[in-house]
């Protein structure tokens, strides 16, 4: 994919404005970590693993922002600035457990050189780049063994390159497949109110040569029971201790429907996505956005002046729906059973 999410800069970052695609490709380039907070709540970067290194670089571009400051000072000036990039998007651990590990190469450091320090917590976001691309091909390659020649899978969402520092991870399954030489064919759903899987993943897939269909969301049902679909493979923000995933909104309503009609729901996430800290899907905060993103659309107002809304970003999908876990180690199984 020649599209990238996020590049590193001399002392700043190229970040992909998704917001304008698939209209148009535009990269604004950020050197200073107010604005990258800005553009990870905006959403220019989106995707749990991509979140996750853009506030690495934050984190680091931020310990650059006080010249006065000896290298003591900027540690605890840090640690507000670490929470503060964490809470921009609650739900993606991945942002939390990125920025806690820049942070950690940070607090690790021991000399007194600022060039030093900054360079540590440079190379510290730079190694969880590299190692995202590394992750995202271990996922694609142990996928698509789940996958034969012919297979149509229906995502949900986005979860290919632009949500990453690499090939993805829902989506890595199906290229590792394609350079299989297997013949995939997806389903995108639309992925309301933002249109992920209209503007992003149909795009994506299309540069890529792959045959990609989109569905309105509410079409997922009769698909499956046409049998126009043979698996169903979403990405993930955070994965609580029992199993549940938390993805985006109308996740869970695919692996339900998913369950009716007897097809495997897999999820393809790095081991970063997982969180035993939190026992239950229940516990995960879950991100609501504005109401506007419901009522208006590229413009166009499409709900009366004044109606309520509610507008979560995400979902838990509880782990009995769940058939396996593609990861970077290995496939891990879930807990929902097959008849055979």
């Amino acid at each position: 994919m020649k599209v990238k999410a996020i590049e590193p800069m001399e002392n700043a970052v190229k970040i992909l404005d998704q917001t304008k695609l698939p209209k148009a490709i535009i990269y604004h380039e950020y050197n200073d970590y107010r604005d990258i907070i800005v553009s990870i709540k905006k959403m220019e970067i989106r995707g749990a693993p991509a979140i996750g290194i853009a506030g690495a670089f934050a984190l680091a571009i931020a310990s650059k922002a006080d010249v006065r400051a000896d290298v003591n000072l900027m540690k605890k000036i840090l640690l507000d600035i670490a929470r503060e990039i964490k809470n921009c998007r609650p739900t993606a651990i991945n942002l939390g457990w990125a920025v806690d590990r820049t942070l950690d190469a940070a607090m690790n450091y021991t000399g007194g050189n600022k060039e030093e320090f900054q360079h540590c917590l440079w190379s510290e976001a730079t190694a969880i780049l590299k190692e995202d691309e590394i992750l995202c091909r271990n996922i694609g390659q142990n996928g698509e063994k789940l996958l034969k020649d012919g297979d149509t899978v229906l995502t949900h969402c986005h979860a290919g390159a632009m949500a990453t520092g690499g090939m993805g991870t829902a989506l890595a399954v199906i290229y590792a497949a394609r350079d299989a030489g297997k013949k995939i064919k997806v389903f995108a759903d639309e992925t309301r109110p933002l249109l992920q899987g209209a503007r992003l993943t149909t795009w994506e897939l299309m540069q890529e040569n792959i045959e990609v269909t989109l569905i309105c969301d509410n079409m997922a049902g009769m698909v499956m029971k046409q049998g126009k679909v043979d698996c169903v493979i979403v990405g993930a923000d955070r994965v609580a201790g029992n199993g549940d995933v938390a993805n985006k909104i109308g996740t869970y309503s695919v692996a339900v429907l998913a369950k009716e009609h007897g097809i495997p729901f897999y999820v393809a996430l790095p081991y970063s996505t997982f969180d035993n800290s939190i026992e239950r899907g229940n516990d995960i905060p879950i991100e609501e956005r504005s109401s506007s993103e419901i009522t208006n659309w590229g413009g166009v107002q499409t709900a009366p002046d004044g109606v309520r809304v509610y507008s979560p970003a995400f979902d838990i999908t509880p782990a009995e729906l769940i058939t396996a876990y593609i990861t970077d180690k290995n496939i891990r199984p879930g807990k929902r059973r097959h008849k055979k």
